[in-house]
């Protein structure tokens, strides 16, 4: 694994370098050799966040981000997110190449033994769609469909925008503001 540190408000020690080397070096065992891991440690008045995200191949990205009131804490608290998004999500590829062929290679990059995951825990790790919507998509922009949002007290909001007519979505962040997704815009300001 490869790994990638960046601290923002603080010096990234070389002591939770190899505290997060160490923790994720336990899922080792779940990931392709070459895999990149990006942490990015941050500091905000008391709060330490962690956020570690590994690509696993051009479409799937894990993701764990963690607050806690100590570092360590921090870290073990995302890589254990990680541990479980990784279980579940080769769980659903397994599943998958079962019915379908073209998920057999995605699953052979993930070298586990087939016989981890139990049967009783697929089933429980199954999405179920259980409401389906349909409404039309009104042209407005994004400020029009943040208010919207907010009327109905959503996190977020499907919308036809109306300078392009493409469908995009606003959302609400952690932080109280919003986000803007737009499929056709190459700009990704995160």
């Amino acid at each position: 694994m490869r790994f990638s540190f960046t601290g923002k408000n603080l010096v990234v020690s070389q002591d939770m370098k190899e505290k997060t080397e160490k923790k994720i070096g336990r899922l080792a065992r779940l990931f392709p050799e070459n895999t990149d891991v990006f942490v990015a440690f941050s500091v905000v008045k008391a709060d330490n966040k962690v956020e570690i995200s590994i690509p696993l191949n051009n479409r799937r990205l894990l993701r764990a981000e963690v607050t806690a009131n100590d570092m360590y804490a921090a870290i073990d608290g995302a890589v254990d997110v990680l541990d479980k998004q990784m279980i579940k999500y080769r769980k659903r590829l397994k599943d998958k190449s079962r019915r379908d062929t073209s998920f057999k290679d995605e699953f052979r990059m993930l070298n586990l033994p087939d016989d981890e995951a139990a049967d009783d825990d697929a089933k429980e790790d199954r999405i179920v769609i259980e409401r389906r919507k349909h409404f039309p998509l009104k042209p407005m922009d994004p400020e029009e469909a943040v208010m919207s949002m907010e009327m109905l007290g959503h996190s977020f909001f499907v919308f036809r925008h109306s300078a392009t007519d493409e469908i995009n979505v606003v959302y609400k962040r952690n932080q109280g503001t919003y986000g803007l997704i737009d499929p056709n815009d190459p700009v990704d300001d995160d």
